[in-house]
């Protein structure tokens, strides 16, 4: 009796496999892949619900836990980190993550965030018994026209896929700490509210960026999605899970606001109002807005560029020294009462909260 059902077993196994097979022959090369990717990578792609707590009146002293937001992660590494937009968890007081297949509901914490690059970890404080960390590609190699795909929570609907290509690289788009992203990748995977966080992948399944901004009027895909590119995050997720703070290169002053150059009448370069006489800037001699004792004031200095490498927005001068590393010295253009000096300028470590 154990022989047949054996036997039995043996030939349902292979029917299934054969109807499986079967069913695969019939899809095209490029739904192969989608297929493929989806199935091997879903298990890295998580739900984040950002959880606040919030007293529904004056008299009620017992703070009670209201969902504020829901977006997506995913999985960095075996410890249990995952990795998502920071405006996603932003307010939160704690978080939970649901995995896929899965209903249990797992607490997490902040370990980091850096909102200029709308990056955020996260720790798992109790896991699942196996975790399957995303594979991480490259942002460096990519080509436009080349096929993306983007697995996230649009509108709560967990796990969903979509796939478009790369419409263009390189774009400035404005973060959420009104400083803008640099190298963002634009694509045509439908992104809507709820893929926040999630990764945008290439054809092999390996993670090039993070789904974080759409362009619409409406709120829903119009075509036109961004992710931060693959390199910024490896640049700072280490930095985030080690000290959670990104420290990042400066040069130790306090531009002039936009509107300020502008009320100034002047359009080029940074206009320096404050230096820290102990950063760089301050220690090579960079001149700040100074008063006199009738309370007359007197122009500080313009850095016009950072080795040749023209600054006129802190933008600019987030970008050029985002490539540098702290104790590097760079050469500054200034301008100083209508004559060009060359400034070298030691580069001081700067925490981004």
């Amino acid at each position: 009796m154990k022989t047949i059902n054996a036997v039995i077993f043996i030939l349902f196994l292979s029917l299934s496999h054969t109807l499986y097979a079967s069913e695969t022959s019939l899809l095209l090369e490029d739904e192969k892949n989608t297929v493929s990717v989806f199935e091997n990578t879903v298990k890295s792609v998580v739900n984040v619900t950002n959880i606040k707590k919030a007293r529904r009146s004056y008299f009620d002293y017992d703070a009670t836990d209201i969902p504020v937001g829901a977006g997506t992660g995913f999985v960095w590494d075996k410890s249990g980190h995952i990795i998502t937009n920071f405006h996603v968890i932003e307010g939160g007081d704690s978080f939970l993550i649901t995995f896929h297949g899965d209903k249990k509901q797992y607490k997490a914490e902040l370990v980091g965030k850096v909102s200029n690059k709308d990056v955020a970890v996260l720790k798992l404080i109790e896991r699942p018994k196996n975790l399957y960390p995303i594979k991480v590609g490259e942002s460096k190699i990519l080509k436009v026209g080349q096929k993306t795909m983007a697995i996230g929570n649009p509108f709560g609907l967990d796990h969903t896929i979509t796939s478009g290509i790369i419409s263009a690289l390189e774009r400035k788009i404005m973060g959420i700490g009104n400083v803008k992203i640099y190298g963002m990748i634009q694509t045509d995977a439908s992104i809507n509210p709820g893929n926040s966080g999630g990764p945008l992948l290439n054809s092999r399944g390996e993670l090039i960026g993070m789904n974080t901004v759409i362009y619409s009027k409406s709120g829903s895909s119009a075509g036109i999605g961004f992710a931060v590119p693959v390199a910024i995050i490896k640049r700072v997720v280490p930095d985030l899970i080690k000290n959670g703070k990104v420290t990042r290169p400066g040069i130790g002053i306090g531009p002039a606001s936009e509107y300020q150059k502008s009320r100034l009448g002047i359009k080029k370069g940074i206009v320096v109002i404050y230096v820290d006489p102990n950063g760089g800037a301050g220690k090579a001699g960079i001149q700040g807005f100074t008063r006199d004792q009738y309370g007359r004031h007197y122009s500080g200095d313009i850095i016009l560029s950072i080795d040749k490498k023209n600054v006129d927005t802190i933008d600019d001068i987030y970008h050029v020294l985002e490539k540098y590393n702290v104790g590097d010295i760079v050469k500054a253009e200034v301008l100083r009462n209508g004559k060009i000096i060359i400034k070298e300028i030691k580069l001081i470590p700067i925490k981004d909260d």
